[in-house]
């Protein structure tokens, strides 16, 4: 039973998250006592293995998290960021994630919307018309996720979340080709991008069978962001944006861990 004895967290865990495999309970039981010990809680390490998957997956709120557990609002409040800070210091690097070299990795980046913004101008993104922050996904030729990036306030462009998470600079001397929409034009290293036209003028024969091969290769990165929105909490987040970036890279966490237990 994946919320523990006496029924308790059996009616959240089981009901919001019944396809959460219990080998990836397991291992997130085992960090958060090997983390934190055997000090005691209101939650057991394999409850609150649970509370927090069902957080990021449903984006519920802590009252009903509480009420599903049998605990106060207040320690689902302090017991959902512990978890997602521990699974956050887990999370690979962009270098580590690419220690496997792939023929070659799609880039693409996304908006993540959020209802609470610190900076109105800053967290808006002009192509997205909302507000949010930009997360960009580095994925396998098959669209298979490699890496989340940490969240940018919700203006910045790809092209700028890409330098400044150091993606070309990565790529470039593991010598990995990075396949990438027209937003990264300009990004150098081994960023291949789709060929422009210039002053209007129509792309040559060349230029346009170039395009066509590279569409479907970049295609499958969108798979990486339908996983991401598939948790809720990335599609409208009741939060600070501040704290999208440990989420995603708890998210990240759990994704690469699931892969291989």
């Amino acid at each position: 039973m994946l919320g523990g004895g006496h029924g308790r967290g059996c009616t959240v865990g089981c009901s919001l998250y019944g396809d959460l495999p219990h080998a990836l309970v397991e291992w997130v039981t085992m960090l958060i006592v090997t983390r934190e010990g055997d000090r005691r809680c209101k939650l057991r390490p394999s409850q609150r293995a649970v509370i927090t998957p069902v957080y990021l997956r449903e984006h519920t709120t802590h009252a009903k998290l509480a009420a599903g557990f049998w605990i106060s609002e207040g320690t689902a409040h302090a017991y959902v960021p512990s978890v997602i800070n521990i699974l956050a210091s887990k999370a690979p690097s962009l270098t580590q994630a690419c220690a496997a070299r792939p023929e070659f990795v799609l880039v693409d980046g996304t908006t993540a919307e959020c209802d609470r913004v610190g900076d109105h101008e800053r967290d808006y993104s002009g192509k997205a018309r909302r507000h949010g922050v930009n997360i960009q996904a580095v994925t396998d030729p098959a669209g298979e996720l490699i890496w989340y990036s940490p969240a940018l306030p919700g203006h910045t462009v790809d092209i700028t979340a890409a330098r400044t998470h150091h993606i070309v600079t990565t790529c470039e001397p593991l010598r990995i080709p990075a396949l990438a929409d027209k937003a990264y034009t300009e990004a150098g290293g081994t960023f291949q991008v789709p060929c422009n036209r210039h002053l209007g003028r129509p792309l040559t024969t060349r230029q346009a069978a170039v395009n066509r091969a590279h569409a479907p290769l970049r295609c499958p990165v969108e798979r990486a962001f339908a996983r991401l929105k598939a948790r809720r909490i990335f599609r409208k987040a009741r939060i600070s944006p501040n704290r999208l970036t440990s989420i995603a890279k708890a998210v990240l966490t759990l994704g690469t861990v699931r892969k291989t237990v």
